[in-house]
C-alpha cells in the first residue's frame, strides 16, 4: 500500500516540478517510513529497488518521455542491476534519490542511481534497461533516440559494457547438491 500512496503522490507532484532535459539529473526526495524497514530497523535492501523504480519514473515524467513512449505502446523493463550500500537509512531520515541517464548502448539504456542524505551516500546503483512493444518485441534503439528529441551522447563507461557481458544470463539451470 506504502509503495501505491508514493507512486500516486510522484505522479501528482511531478507535474509541478521543474521540467528536465534528458540528460539531467532528477532529484525525487524520500522519507524513510516505518513500512520500509527491516528487522534490524533501517531500510531494507528490497525497498532501495523499489524506490529506484520511483526515482526512474519521476526522471521519465519530468522528462515528458513517461508519455512519448506511452503514445507508442512501449515500456521500460528492468534487466540488470547492481546496488552497493554504504550506510543505513534509519526511520523517518528524509533522503534523495538522484537519477541520471548514463547512455544507450546497443539495446541497452543505462542509468545510475545515488542515495544520499545531503553530500553523504547512502547506496549507489546502475541499472540496465531495454523498452519493449506492447505488440510484441523489443523497441529499435535508433527509434528510441529519435523519440528522445534531444542529441544523445553516444556510449556508456566501459566498466558498464563489460558488467553487462559478465552478467549475460544463462539459458538454462543445472540445480546442484539440492536438499
Amino acid at each position: 500500500m506504502n509503495l501505491y500512496i508514493r507512486l500516486l503522490l510522484l505522479r501528482v507532484l511531478s507535474a509541478f516540478r521543474p521540467r528536465m532535459g534528458l540528460w539531467d539529473t532528477a532529484r525525487t526526495p524520500f522519507r524513510v517510513m516505518p513500512t520500509d524497514l527491516d528487522v534490524l530497523g533501517h531500510m531494507n535492501n528490497g525497498k532501495f529497488l523499489t524506490l529506484m523504480d520511483l526515482g526512474r519514473l519521476d526522471l521519465m515524467l519530468r522528462t515528458g518521455m513517461w508519455q512519448k513512449i506511452s503514445e507508442k505502446g512501449w515500456y521500460p523493463v528492468v534487466a540488470g542491476q547492481s546496488i552497493t550500500y554504504r550506510r543505513s537509512l534509519n526511520p523517518f531520515k528524509k533522503f534523495d534519490l538522484y537519477t541520471r541517464l548514463v547512455g544507450f548502448d546497443g539495446p541497452w539504456v543505462y542509468v545510475e542511481q545515488h542515495f544520499c542524505i545531503g553530500r553523504t551516500l547512502y547506496a549507489q546503483a546502475a541499472v540496465r534497461a531495454r523498452f519493449l512493444k506492447k505488440s510484441g518485441g523489443t523497441v529499435d534503439p535508433a527509434d528510441l533516440v529519435a523519440l528522445t528529441g534531444e542529441e544523445v551522447q553516444e556510449g556508456v563507461p566501459h566498466w558498464m559494457v563489460a558488467w553487462t557481458a559478465a552478467t549475460k544470463p544463462m539459458t538454462e539451470f543445472v540445480p546442484g547438491d539440492a536438499a
